[in-house]
């Protein structure tokens, strides 16, 4: 029965970032082979994929003539699980406010004066229609 979780933990989303990337989807093998060192075992990797395709990240299906071997593919893209994260972000942290949200990353973050600039720029054809 699949779970729907909302949210990946920090392993599974560094396996959804390779499979966001290997196009057509891959097997247990190529994202091992794609995982950063110290990798993983083998296992470790094919039980994330499991609990991926249980959340609902992922699907899966067989490959004809490799036996047993499954190629996952994500269900969700990446600009739809930042958008998602994002939205939750707003609502959660900082009161549904984009401008609460913006402000404080332009305090945090110490904004170079290019960077403050390249925002106005993106910001200023929205508010002239």
């Amino acid at each position: 029965m699949k779970r729907k979780d909302k949210t990946l933990t920090r392993v599974e989303f560094e396996i959804m970032n390779i499979l966001w990337d290997i196009e057509g989807g891959a097997c247990a093998w190529d994202v091992l082979e794609r995982c950063p060192e110290p990798k993983p075992a083998y296992t470790t990797v094919a039980t994330y994929l499991k609990v991926l395709y249980e959340k609902g990240f992922l699907d899966f299906h067989k490959v004809d003539g490799q036996g047993k071997t499954h190629r996952y593919v994500p269900l969700v893209t990446r600009a739809e699980y930042t958008r998602r994260t994002m939205q939750e972000v707003k609502r959660d942290l900082f009161g549904g406010s984009v401008k609460s949200m913006l402000s404080f990353f332009v305090r945090e973050e110490n904004l170079s004066e290019d960077d403050a600039k390249e925002m106005l720029a993106m910001i200023k054809p929205l508010s002239n229609p």
